[in-house]
């Protein structure tokens, strides 16, 4: 059976769409004078995020309530959004030590879709739910649509989908009176206005997205304890500057000597956390993974913090 079709909204509501009037003449300013102008119009970003705040905070919550109970974190985007969600995805695994399935992006066209245009591929509203169902979509997981218009069909039919599914879905767009914005359990809309260059969405509305992407991820792992401090002691070691940065952690967390860290990261085979353990507890490696299992692996706890 085919998918119904979401319509998109009248133009007249696509506020991301439309003209700036501080940008009339664009063509004919000097270089000097657009950067100006988009300097301007880029510090009206983070206030647009500000006020979302509330909302990104609830986000995170169900999101870590979820993912508690074994749900993913899954972003569904098109073009600029979908490449958006892609690229916070991908950070989370070597920046929190976490598995490449916990954080996922879907968008639309595939993989190809990441370096270049795939025509058509955002008008497919069944498409957004065909991709969910591939990855196995479960009521514990949580679907983020990132969409500037909140109106692109493939996103919709992926948060239409997953709420039939009974996952969370939380819409991230630039325009609270849209489609996604009403769809959404959760909406999160940072109201940029327009871009400079009419419709690139690439500008204000791709930083604001790539802000509330940031915000999600970055609070939920530390929520969920991949965080030690303001530490990243769960970052992976797979190449000199991130070996390098390891020993830095450790050496802040624990505030020994780089011979002791050393020593530390080779006896607990390059696990931070352990190391941590034991240069702070004295603790021989396997007296550390016993310590770290006990307080089912909340650091803190291990650490009688």
């Amino acid at each position: 059976m085919p998918s119904p079709k979401v319509a998109r909204s009248p133009r007249a509501r696509r506020i991301t769409e439309e003209r700036n009037a501080a940008s009339k003449n664009l063509d004919r300013m000097t270089s000097l004078e657009i950067i100006r102008l988009m300097n301007r119009e880029d510090r009206k970003v983070a206030l647009a995020v500000g006020r979302a705040v509330p909302a990104i905070a609830r986000a995170v919550d169900e999101i870590v309530k979820r993912m508690k109970a074994g749900g993913r974190l899954i972003y569904v985007g098109a073009g600029s959004s979908g490449r958006i969600g892609v690229l916070d995805a991908s950070e989370c695994p070597p920046t929190f030590g976490v598995s490449p399935n916990l954080v996922r992006a879907l968008i639309a066209g595939g993989k190809k879709a990441v370096l270049q245009s795939v025509e058509g591929a955002e008008d497919r509203t069944g498409d957004g739910a065909r991709d969910l169902r591939n990855i196995r979509l479960a009521k514990h997981d949580s679907v983020v649509g990132i969409a500037a218009s909140g109106t692109t069909p493939y996103v919709l039919g992926a948060i239409e989908y997953a709420k039939r599914r009974g996952a969370l879905t939380i819409g991230v767009a630039s325009n609270r009176r849209s489609p996604l914005a009403s769809s959404a359990k959760i909406a999160i809309t940072p109201e940029v206005g327009p871009e400079i260059l009419a419709g690139s969405t690439r500008l204000k509305a791709g930083t604001s997205q790539k802000m509330v992407l940031n915000m999600l991820s970055t609070a939920a792992m530390v929520r969920l304890g991949h965080a030690y401090d303001n530490l990243m002691i769960d970052v992976g070691e797979a190449n000199e500057k991130l070996r390098e940065r390891a020993k830095w952690i450790l050496k802040e967390a624990s505030a020994r000597d780089v011979s002791a860290v050393t020593r530390a990261l080779r006896q607990s085979r390059h696990d931070l956390r352990l190391a941590l353990i034991m240069l702070k507890r004295g603790a021989s490696a396997k007296a550390a993974r016993k310590i770290l299992r006990e307080s089912r692996g909340n650091l803190r706890r291990a650490l009688g913090e």
